[in-house]
């Protein structure tokens, strides 16, 4: 196998070219399937959402299991009142999530077509003042007379 970045020969297949480093890849497997955007978002939702319930289930029946005799310890309660802010943290990120899936989900909508009415100049644009027109520059005409003239030549 020769190296597709350097040319270098007798290379083997998924080991990095002895010569320039760069990664050699199997040409006889197809290649790995990237996965889009739109399937991470899908997949943070399911997570964010089974961790929601595990957390509020795993700290109600913390607290109603050990929570209401006197002694119990206080390690006990913090752990509920934890799960409980952990549930009440992933909510917020199922709700973004939410809206980075609108997001996504408007740029797919084909964009309206454009009319074909095109609206008169007179409305955009002022007509142009021809009265006090400027040169743009001094040096204008100054360019013509560089070139004539002789430059030495170091």
């Amino acid at each position: 196998m020769f190296c597709h970045k350097c040319g270098q020969a007798d290379q083997s297949s998924e080991t990095f070219c002895r010569q320039c480093g760069t990664y050699l890849t199997d040409p006889t497997k197809p290649p790995k399937k990237s996965i889009t955007p739109q399937e991470h978002v899908t997949a943070n939702l399911i997570l964010s959402a089974l961790t929601i319930i595990a957390c509020f289930t795993l700290s109600v029946l913390l607290f109603v299991n050990r929570g209401f005799p006197a002694s119990t310890q206080p390690l006990i309660l913090t752990t509920s009142v934890l799960l409980a802010a952990m549930g009440i943290w992933q909510i917020q990120t199922f709700w973004r999530t939410l809206e980075l899936r609108k997001h996504f989900k408007k740029r797919k909508q084909p964009k309206e077509p454009e009319s074909e009415e095109v609206p008169a100049t007179g409305r955009l644009l002022q007509e142009a003042d021809l009265e006090n027109f400027v040169p743009t520059s001094v040096t204008d005409h100054t360019t013509r007379e560089l070139s004539e003239t002789k430059q030495r030549s170091s």
